[in-house]
């Protein structure tokens, strides 16, 4: 394993495969995501918040507005924000956000990344 690879495969290696998205409640399709200048979201979905930040847009029950009601599934999956990407499922990020979220049934503000 090259030094380049070897953060990412340490962290692959925390991935815990029994944490699906079907048996949660969505938690990070409640987050509030920052978008970046590379991201490539249609302009519908770009919401700006008062403090002048591009942040995906969300319904008015909270969720991320590019999940489709009907399956539960992204819209822009394959041009989802890259902080999406990074967010992956079982991931100690995720398994992070799902324990504050089962503790605390309330919502963190922002996505946050660990050791990715």
């Amino acid at each position: 394993m090259s030094d380049a690879t070897a953060p990412r495969e340490r962290y692959h290696q925390r991935v815990d495969p029994s944490v699906q998205c079907d048996t949660c409640e969505a938690v990070c399709c409640r987050l509030t995501v920052v978008l970046m200048p590379e991201d490539r979201v249609p302009r519908w979905l770009v919401h700006e918040d008062a403090r002048g930040f591009q942040t995906l847009a969300k319904g008015e029950d909270g969720w991320c507005a590019a999940v489709d009601p009907l399956d539960f599934r992204c819209s822009i999956y394959a041009d989802r924000p890259a902080i999406c990407r990074k967010f992956t499922m079982g991931s100690p990020s995720c398994r992070h956000e799902r324990a504050e979220w089962t503790a605390h049934r309330a919502l963190p503000t922002t996505v946050h990344t660990w050791g990715g």
